[in-house]
């Protein structure tokens, strides 16, 4: 019989997290998240989010051991903007157990009913800042820090749970040319004097943070408002993304473009790729874990791959090209820094305007996850 216990201390919390990595410890695809990243997440004082989201946390228990566990989320902003009454469930691991991954779900559902809910959906976090989607296609491709990885047995068991698929994202893994493409230089060259649009690079954290931080948010939440189930981010929520990802970031993979008023039009943000770094963490930064990832983002010892992060045009300039201005910029970074090729990072299916912008490039769709959903009976 499974016991379904909500977390209501800070051990049972670290009990939650630490499940997935003993539940993947020994995968080589899977990417731990970082411990103290995971308990600010889901700490209510200190992730913005809760602003406008309500959760509680759930471990499920077989014959005395731990077994699973979920995250039951209500983004009320979400729901107001899409005019939905969904429950999300979300960090969601399990053993290879019907009746365990039955108990999780159910949990869910009678937590979300209880609130007024009257559909189930995920996996999804908070926000589109959290990873989300479950793996559907892709179990033997390494896993990126942005990213869910589970194992092939889970959407088994969604699907024999009546859900049916709700969205998908497909991920692409793209291989860096020798040379920018001669089609893309010229509608880079085109576009940029058509609108007479700039390209701007920044020297420092504090430059790019005080001069186009809020912007760089500001112009996520307005090109990303169409995207399947995308909540706006808050004041709060980009202060604090702000202080968390700016600083870490190399300068040279990040590309500004503005208007002729330095008002932003588009922005393209990479970094190396952190996967190997934060396996051998193992979710730790003490007592070696640091060095792992000290080396890769700040002494530069940069793997062959790297994240594309976020790529955002503002809504007017979408389909005009700017995203070639981006991409004319970093790919001479890119070569210099040694890299071979980029994940994209999920997209969605039907996203035929991001989906475009890699036709001049060599690509290969190596991962697919999907985003499930049923009505609360």
């Amino acid at each position: 019989m499974v016991t379904i216990k909500t977390v209501s201390n800070n051990s049972e919390l670290k009990k939650f997290i630490r499940f997935n990595y003993e539940l993947y410890k020994n995968n080589p695809y899977s990417v731990p998240d970082l411990f103290d990243d995971m308990l600010s997440t889901f700490d209510k004082k200190k992730n913005a989010a809760f602003e406008f989201c309500e959760a509680d946390y759930f471990l499920a228990y077989k014959d005395g051991k731990l077994v699973g566990r979920v995250a039951a989320i209500i983004n009320n902003r979400a729901n107001q903007t899409w005019g939905k009454k969904e429950v999300r469930f979300g960090w969601i691991d399990f053993v290879d157990d019907a009746e365990v991954a039955d108990a999780l779900i159910n949990a869910v559902e009678k937590w979300g009913k209880e609130r007024g809910m009257t559909h189930i959906q995920g996996p999804l976090g908070f926000t589109d800042f959290d990873a989300e989607g479950m793996l559907v296609e892709g179990f033997d491709q390494l896993s990126t820090m942005a990213t869910i990885y589970n194992y092939p047995y889970y959407p088994q068991h969604m699907e024999r749970m009546g859900f049916e698929k709700d969205a998908d994202w497909v991920e692409y893994k793209i291989y860096i040319p020798e040379a920018i493409p001669d089609k893309h230089k010229r509608i880079s060259d085109l576009i940029q004097r058509k609108y007479n649009l700039n390209v701007v690079k920044c020297s420092s954290a504090k430059e790019i943070a005080s001069k186009y931080g809020q912007a760089i948010f500001e112009l996520m939440n307005e090109a990303y408002a169409p995207l399947y189930g995308y909540s706006a981010l808050s004041p709060k929520q980009i202060e604090q993304y702000i202080k968390a990802y700016l600083p870490i970031l190399d300068l040279r993979m990040v590309t500004l473009v503005t208007d002729t008023e330095d008002k932003l039009v588009a922005v393209g943000i990479s970094m190396p790729s952190l996967s190997k770094a934060l396996q051998k963490a193992k979710g730790r930064l003490l007592p070696w874990g640091w060095y792992y990832l000290l080396k890769t983002i700040f002494l530069k010892k940069y793997p062959k791959m790297l994240d594309l992060l976020l790529v955002a045009v503002k809504p007017e300039y979408q389909n005009k090209g700017v995203n070639a201005l981006l991409f004319s910029d970093l790919i001479p970074v890119y070569q210099q820094l040694g890299f071979e090729y980029a994940e994209s990072n999920p997209e969605l299916e039907l996203n035929g305007k991001v989906q475009a912008q890699w036709e001049y490039f060599k690509t290969e769709q190596h991962k697919k996850r999907r985003c499930f959903t049923k009505e609360i009976k």
